[in-house]
């Protein structure tokens, strides 16, 4: 086993991770395991902000409506009433740990974005989730009660199985993790598990979604025995930035919360008006993005413009500091002219089954963030709902762990990881040909418009890389890429799967085949 014993591990460093493990560390030791870096997950990367009701004339109700309406009605009502009038505490908590959220006038500014019918997200400039991770990162190094252990990719869940008394229950007991510096195989072993994996977002060619984002939370809880839900219901954010050697920058919704408008690029026409005539460019973002997208096939476009000139420069620079530095490094002046952008892939909204207490199916996990369908998000995530999901049932994880610890037992022994049957491989293009394979049939056949034909035909391609990445897998020494690129075809397999199985459009889902919404509006649940 490898080092010191811990009560509880936290797989991920980001906002639903560090949260769960600072409540924890009140009472308990906590290891929280990193892939990469500490900030290198998606909490960092987030421009737009926290939603949360604190302006005099809104209200959780409206909260909740919009939450719901976004969500095409695939939302579960008790979720998103749990997590939004969880919110104002959640914020006071991240004052509290040192925040430092814009202020206007002594109060909060909030401002306001696509599918919100108040202002009601608050923010730090336009790189609120950097600011997030930093005071949380913080905090947690502090803490003499967590230990932080970055540089490791987790491979699967212990179990039962992994016992050296073999069981054949799924309790889960840990994980095995790669050390990516010396290259050995640990086994951490607790007696809770938090999954707070993130997404799967670079299961697509293009996605705003950091490079770690292969689904590995979600892959592993499937492995177990965990239920997974919605896993077609995969954002796409409207407007990432156009450019052939910076494919990930993300130009935030709050640019069209403050007033951005979107052209053709080449005709000047405001085309919003021809698909959301009451909305325009704050219509939630599936409407949004299959707009541009449409407008980008019928048109033969590279992009759009995103246009926030009518603004003053002295506004923008203001409100989205951020963006205007990475422009102007691009040589692109947002005060001055337009920005060019097309849709990428930015949230999966679909993931490990948990409820309000983020327990999954399996006793000793819990899960918290992008990796799990807690019911918050339905068919489509509202904007700057994401991060307060994590704090909610970060918090919520936390305190079910401790509710029921007494009851729980002390782990078992467990087998170490059996190196002894696998050699290094000298074929490390198989992985990058398999990757690259697998993010370009995604984007073409399971991206914002689908059809069964495509679905089919991405379906039949996992199946043959299936067995050619097990077989690989089975034969040589994990390596990070190896272990991301199985967990980034079982993430796809999901998706896939969960398509085909939706005879329908909702949300995010939109097939050609099925163009209608079915009256009732159903979960698409996978089991083991």
């Amino acid at each position: 086993m490898s080092g010191a014993p811990h009560d509880v591990l936290v797989i991920g460093s980001g906002a639903a991770g560090l949260t769960a493990a600072l409540e924890l560390a009140q009472h308990k030791k906590v290891l929280v395991l990193a892939k990469g870096s500490l900030t290198g997950g998606s909490t960092a990367w987030a421009q737009g902000g926290i939603a949360a009701v604190l302006d005099a004339g809104d209200t959780f109700e409206d909260h909740i409506r919009d939450t719901m309406v976004a969500g095409a009605g695939l939302n579960r009502r008790e979720t998103v009433e749990f997590v939004i009038e969880h919110a104002p505490e959640a914020i006071a908590r991240l004052i509290e740990l040192g925040v430092p959220f814009n202020e206007d006038s002594g109060d909060l500014h909030l401002t306001r974005e696509g599918g919100h019918s108040h202002r009601r997200i608050v923010h730090v400039n336009d790189a609120t989730g950097w600011a997030v991770q930093e005071a949380l990162l913080k905090a947690a190094e502090a803490n003499p009660n967590i230990t932080l252990l970055p540089g490791r990719t987790c491979i699967d869940l212990i179990t039962g199985r992994n016992g050296e008394t073999y069981s054949g229950s799924g309790r889960v007991w840990g994980a095995y993790a790669l050390d990516e510096a010396s290259g050995k195989v640990e086994a951490h072993v607790a007696k809770a598990t938090i999954l707070a994996a993130g997404g799967a977002g670079r299961c697509y060619l293009f996605s705003t979604a950091p490079r770690g984002a292969t689904g590995d939370g979600i892959a592993m809880a499937w492995r177990a025995g965990c239920r997974v839900s919605n896993m077609e219901m995969m954002q796409f954010h409207p407007t990432c930035l156009y450019n052939l050697e910076v494919k990930n920058f993300l130009i935030t919704e709050a640019v069209r919360g403050e007033g951005g408008r979107l052209y053709h690029p080449e005709t000047g026409h405001r085309f919003m008006a021809d698909y959301d005539a009451e909305r325009m460019e704050l219509a939630p973002r599936d409407v949004v993005a299959r707009a541009i997208d449409d407008q980008i096939k019928r048109y033969g476009l590279d992009f759009v413009h995103l246009d926030i000139t009518h603004e003053s420069p002295e506004f923008v620079k203001t409100h989205f500091p951020t963006i205007h530095e990475k422009l102007s490094g691009l040589g692109i002046d947002m005060t001055k002219e337009p920005i060019p952008v097309v849709p990428a892939q930015h949230y999966t909204c679909g993931g490990v089954l948990v409820g309000l207490n983020a327990r999954t199916d399996l006793p000793g996990l819990w899960a918290a963030g992008e990796c799990t369908e807690s019911g918050l998000h339905g068919a489509n995530r509202l904007a700057s709902n994401s991060l307060l999901e994590c704090f909610v049932f970060g918090e919520a994880a936390a305190q079910d762990i401790l509710s029921c610890w007494d009851e729980m037992d002390e782990p078992p022994a467990i087998r170490e990881w059996d190196e002894s049957r696998v050699t290094d491989s000298d074929e490390e293009v198989v992985i990058k040909q398999n990757w690259t394979e697998i993010r370009r049939f995604m984007w073409n056949y399971v991206g914002i418009v689908r059809t069964t034909k495509r679905l089919e035909r991405a379906a039949h391609r996992i199946e043959l890389l299936s067995n050619e990445i097990e077989d690989y897998y089975g034969s040589f020494r994990v390596t990070t890429d190896l272990i991301e690129l199985r967990n980034l075809l079982q993430a796809a397999d999901l998706i896939v799967k969960s398509a085909l199985r939706r005879h329908e459009s909702r949300g995010l889902h939109f097939t050609l085949d099925y163009p209608e919404t079915l009256p009732v509006a159903e979960d698409t649940v996978l089991v083991p």
